[in-house]
């Protein structure tokens, strides 16, 4: 794996770090005004309103719930970003990124309105995250991937698959509370689409194609 990341990914990694950096210094203030709240009438917390804005569909991406969250999303960030980034090209690899986690919150959003647990943030890049995953699996379904709790090689399509397998599990029966799952499958889900217009496989063609 290349030390010399590539500028969108080097620069994905320093906006992540430097952001949860001012939210240590910043308290709650970037919470209330920039993760990813729930559709509906905003809410009265103490001393302040919370609610959803236009703008947090980007801005929960780059906010982390603690210094582990951050650690894990910028790991996969350094692994896998500057693989897609070299594969896609700079330009096609932002737009990449932020589709996916322009859906992740969009799925996001949709769980939380029609299935509602509680009016509650949602921060982390793990939909764009994840939106990473899904490309080196379809970029590169035969390169050998493996998960850090189980140190068992495997071909990168079978990881992810396996990956979003275990995600539905665990959305659907609500067995690992706070984790936004479905945005998480929201990020593959965009990046699927995109990779598939991409390819020219969709009604709707490219103007230039996805040659890999």
């Amino acid at each position: 794996m290349p030390l010399d990341l590539p500028p969108v990914t080097r620069n994905l990694l320093i906006a992540n770090i430097a952001i949860y950096l001012l939210q240590q210094f910043m308290g709650s203030t970037l919470t209330i005004y920039f993760a990813l709240w729930p559709l509906g009438p905003d809410r009265l917390g103490d001393g302040f309103t919370v609610g959803f804005r236009f703008w947090q569909v980007v801005s929960y991406a780059f906010m982390h719930g603690g210094w582990m969250h951050l650690l894990f999303n910028m790991l996969a960030l350094f692994m896998f970003g500057g693989t897609i980034e070299r594969t896609f090209g700079e330009r096609r690899y932002a737009i990449y990124y932020f589709v996916c986690l322009v859906v992740a919150a969009i799925a996001q959003l949709t769980v939380m309105y029609f299935v509602p647990q509680g009016f509650y943030p949602t921060i982390g890049a793990s939909g764009a995250i994840f939106g990473l995953l899904l490309a080196f699996g379809v970029m590169y379904p035969h390169e050998k991937v493996m998960l850090m709790l189980l140190p068992i090689p495997m071909p990168a399509w079978l990881f992810v698959i396996g990956y979003a397998a275990i995600e539905l599990f665990l959305g659907v029966t609500g067995t690992q509370a706070g984790v936004a799952h479905f945005a998480h499958l929201g990020g593959m889900v965009g990046g699927y689409a995109l990779i598939t217009y991409w390819r020219g496989k969709l009604p709707i063609k490219p103007k230039y194609r996805l040659m890999r």
